[in-house]
């Protein structure tokens, strides 16, 4: 056997590993990435200019830190550094990337009616990446919400439908990727939360999930810190969606102003959860066949929540919700 040959000459450091070192230098010597050098990281993440290694060593290490306000708005600056996204006007961004298990996506028949009324929803997602959950992406055909493979088939669906779903794979792929080392990092990383924040078409309202408590407020400051209108809410299940059962907390941001709101529960008593999940339970309630207590006090809060993104009361809110399921056009 030849003898591998010896390095005599210190190869140089890969521009990369500063930003690896700054997360995983120990608990004495590691720090936050400031807002520059997350830019600059995720530049690089996008860019395809680092090792597979130093990818996951820094999603991790991020994922343990737990990430700020100042690194996911740099991060955020850097996605859309990188968008070749046309100007398409769209009143509310709405992410759903965590997928339903205990109770179905009521979420989407929100969206759907809102669209209804006119307001232009743009929804994104990244697939169905965790086993045991029901994704916005398996419910599209079932529930006629255009799904858009480009740019310009999103600019036609929201003129036609005032709704269009987007996969994130089509828009930002390397992201996807990032998102799709779930299963062999076995934990969701970062990106998961980063891609609630990123508003790619600059919507006139951004509505953010954010399950774990804390990462509320990081995402809201994130938010005012980039200038964007958003609204954060602990959603069911993480995704956009009041809970009628719980107290919701609304973190808002609005003109680079940070505001609080409770709501409370609109039911006296918890729902009992449905055994299994029947997509086509989402049909039927929205054709008016069948009445679901517990899916109609969501749908409807849900719509409240979107509407006061935008800047509407909360009692008015909560009256146009009712109003515009009422007159909701009941065909699929």
């Amino acid at each position: 056997m030849t003898a591998a040959p010896l390095t005599l000459v210190t190869p140089e450091e890969h521009p990369f590993a500063q930003f690896v070192r700054i997360l995983g230098k120990g608990k004495r010597g590691a720090r936050d990435l400031t807002r520059d050098e997350a830019r600059a990281a995720m530049g690089m993440l996008l860019d395809g200019s680092v090792e597979e290694t130093q990818l996951g060593a820094f999603l991790m290490l991020l994922r343990h830190k737990e990430e700020n306000a100042e690194e996911l708005a740099g991060f955020t600056e850097a996605v859309r550094e990188r968008l070749d996204a046309p100007a398409i006007a769209v009143d509310l961004d709405w992410p759903t990337y965590a997928g339903k298990k205990r109770h179905l996506p009521w979420y989407l028949l929100a969206a759907k009616c809102l669209a209804g009324q006119g307001l232009r929803i743009y929804l994104h997602g990244g697939g169905a990446h965790t086993a045991g959950r029901l994704y916005s992406e398996q419910l599209l055909e079932a529930l006629n919400i255009p799904l858009c493979r480009d740019w310009a088939a999103v600019a036609h669906a929201l003129d036609q439908q005032h709704l269009a779903f987007h996969p994130l794979v089509d828009w930002m792929p390397r992201l996807q990727r990032m998102i799709d080392l779930r299963n062999t990092l076995g934990l969701r990383s970062p990106i998961h939360s980063l891609a609630r924040i990123l508003n790619p078409l600059q919507a006139r309202c951004g509505l953010q999930s954010i399950f774990h408590p804390g990462y509320q407020e990081q995402h809201r400051e994130a938010s005012r810190l980039l200038g964007d209108t958003a609204l954060v809410i602990k959603g069911e299940g993480g995704e956009i969606e009041i809970n009628p059962d719980a107290r919701s907390h609304l973190f808002g941001a609005t003109a680079g102003v940070s505001w609080d709101e409770e709501w409370a529960p609109l039911s006296p008593l918890r729902h009992v959860k449905p055994e299994q999940l029947d997509p086509a339970q989402l049909q039927v309630v929205w054709r008016g066949d069948v009445d679901d207590a517990y899916g109609l006090l969501a749908v409807q809060a849900t719509m409240a929540l979107a509407l006061r993104g935008l800047g509407v009361s909360q009692e008015e809110a909560f009256a146009r919700a009712a109003e515009y399921w009422s007159a909701r056009d009941r065909s699929i």
